[in-house]
Formats: structure tokens, sequence, C-alpha cells
């Protein structure tokens, strides 16, 4: 046995929220085959299994984790031309780096996001007018049904708004290995959202490594760049998605406001709602404090870890939030962060 099983350790260290209590089981990997080692763990103690990453998005409950906590870290990046293999534990802000330097576009919007390479395709993750969906060309699992290695391609991951197999129909089936990126040599950079264009209005057109140097700094100013020592930054990021609603329900809203109500387009009659607008709207303002749990003082979106909090403080805000928008707007906004804890135990868990 190569890997070392270790015994109630603490995962707030794991997580940028720094809150949570202790897996009963914990195991870093830094292949496939001591993943299938800590799988075999698993089954032989029917102990539920948890995928851990950066823990970028992660609230971890106060009581922690009855089972086995499985820390992925594989390494590497292969690069054939424009097709870059990269290991799910490399970290993704590094990765961008890494490209961009070569001057390869695709990604250089998605700079300074927390976590590895591994939960980008789960979430499909995006951000300033980039989705990893647009440049992954495979997606490397185990898939624990078999216990077989398989490469998929990106129509079978389904991916749609911060949506995928991964975190929906097939949740808990992938563990993700390698994630395979198709990138644009000398590529344009991505100008499609707001603040960019703001950014760089006037300028010619920038490069890719000014377009990444910019969001960096953008996600800094909003607190969405995680540094060591800055409160804004014991978060998940942005803790709710933006939600989409149809046409009727979208005019029903706006006529109730002087001033037009911000929206995108989300396909034939929909429009998506920013979620930090409706949070506004009830009542809810940047550094607003609920006890040790708060939001931010630079992005009405991430909810905070003031010092001390515990889960269950970032549960009573997220509630406070959930119900004032519901109640102002008929809309529910939905949590973004995974939530682990006993409680949370489903199929998704069982091996």
């Amino acid at each position: 046995m190569s890997l070392q099983f270790c015994e109630y350790v603490s995962l707030a260290p794991y997580t940028t929220f720094k809150i949570g209590g202790p897996a009963r089981w914990f195991a870093e990997a830094t292949s496939e085959d001591e993943i299938l080692e800590a799988t075999d763990f698993a089954r032989s103690r029917n102990l539920p299994l948890f995928i851990l990453g950066g823990g970028s998005n992660l609230l971890v409950s106060d009581e922690g984790f009855p089972g086995l906590v499985l820390h992925i870290a594989l390494r590497g990046i292969e690069q054939a031309y424009h097709l870059f293999r990269v290991g799910a534990g490399e970290n993704w802000d590094e990765f961008v780096t890494y490209a961009v330097a070569q001057n390869y576009g695709g990604v250089e919007c998605l700079a300074g996001i927390p976590g590895t390479v591994g939960g980008t395709p789960v979430q499909n993750v995006g951000a300033y007018g980039q989705e990893v969906a647009e440049t992954i060309a495979a997606v490397r699992v185990l898939d624990l049904n078999s216990l077989e290695v398989k490469d998929l391609p990106p129509a079978k991951c389904k991916f749609s708004y911060r949506r995928s197999i991964f975190n929906s129909t097939q949740r808990g089936r992938y563990i993700v290995t390698r994630v395979d990126y198709a990138l644009r040599k000398d590529g344009p950079a991505h100008l499609a959202y707001l603040d960019l264009k703001k950014h760089f209005a006037g300028a010619s057109e920038p490069s890719l490594g000014e377009v990444s140097s910019a969001v960096r700094r953008i996600r800094h100013q909003k607190g969405m760049l995680i540094a060591d020592g800055d409160p804004d930054c014991r978060s998940a990021g942005s803790f709710f998605k933006n939600p989409i609603i149809g046409a009727e329900r979208f005019s029903r809203i706006a006529a109730k406001f002087v001033a037009a109500v911000p929206s995108y387009p989300a396909g034939e009659g929909f429009f998506k709602v920013p979620a930090a607008w409706l949070v506004e709207q009830a009542g809810f303002h940047k550094g607003y404090a609920l006890g040790p749990a708060g939001i931010s003082s630079r992005h009405t979106l991430a909810l905070i870890n003031r010092g001390n909090a515990k889960a269950t403080d970032i549960l009573a805000l997220r509630d406070q939030i959930v119900a004032a928008v519901e109640r102002q707007f008929r809309i529910r906004l939905e949590p973004e962060p995974v939530f682990l804890g006993a409680e949370t135990l489903g199929p998704e868990f069982k091996l």
C-alpha cells in the first residue's frame, strides 16, 4: 500500500473559506493508480468518498465528514502544439499564466480563479465572458462504476451554465484525473465582458497577457483574488449563481423599476439576471455582517468568514439572503459552493 491514509484531518486549511471539521480519513493521490487504491480502501470499509481539489468552491460542515476525503494532486502539463494535457491537481491560475506566456488564447479571461484544473469541467468554470467548455477537448476520468479510465469528449460532458454531468446527472460517478484544452496560438484576446471593455476603452487591441493581468486586477478590486491576510478572500468566491428566467417574469420585474434591470440574453425567451443585483435590491450591501459571517466589502456575491465563522454562520446568512430575494422577486437563488457534511450524504458519495 503506497498511499498514506491519515485519520481525523482538519479540512479547514484545505478550503478558501477556512471553515470545517475533520475528515475521518484523508489521503492525497498523485497518480491514477493511487486513486484506484483509495477507491478500494473506501469500498472495503464501506466509507463514503469525497474528492477534494483546490477547496475554492467548498463549505465543509462544522462536524466534518465521516468518510474518506481524497485530495487530488496529479500534476504535469504536456503540450502538443495547441493541445494542453493538464493534470487535475495543477493550480488553475498557474496554468492560465503558462498558456498566456506562450501566447495561447482561450483562457485569458479566466485568470485569477482559485482552485485546481480538475474542478474546471465539473462546474464549467467561467468568468468575464469565457467558459472552459469553449476550449476543453477531453476530460480524462476514472469511472467508479467500471473502475476504468476513460477520455470523455465535450459532448458527453453536457456543459451548460455552471453545469456538467459531473455536478448533475452523473454526480459522484467520475473522478477527473486530467483535462485537455485546445487553445488558439496567437489568438486575439476575448473582450466581451463590460468590465473589460471599460478597462480597455480607447486602447489598441490588448494582448492576451494584458487581458489576463487586467482580469486579475479587477478580481483583486472585487476581493475575488485569493490573498493571504485579506479577510475578503476567506470565501468561496461568488456564492450564488446568476438565475436564468423567462421573458414574462423578467418583464414583470422590470416593470417595478424606473432604471433598466441589468440582464444578459440566455437563449431564446430567457434572460440571465445578475444575482448581485438581486441581492442588493433585497437589502444586502457590501460589508453586511451577520455575526462572524458577512458579505465582502468589495463584492456583494461573496459571503465571507469574518474571522471565526462556522459553517452554520455562513448557512444562516445564505438562508437570510435567499429568503429575502425570494420574497421580493419570487426567484430562489441557487448557491454555487458544494456543502460537505454528514447530512448531505446521498448516492453521489456511495461507492
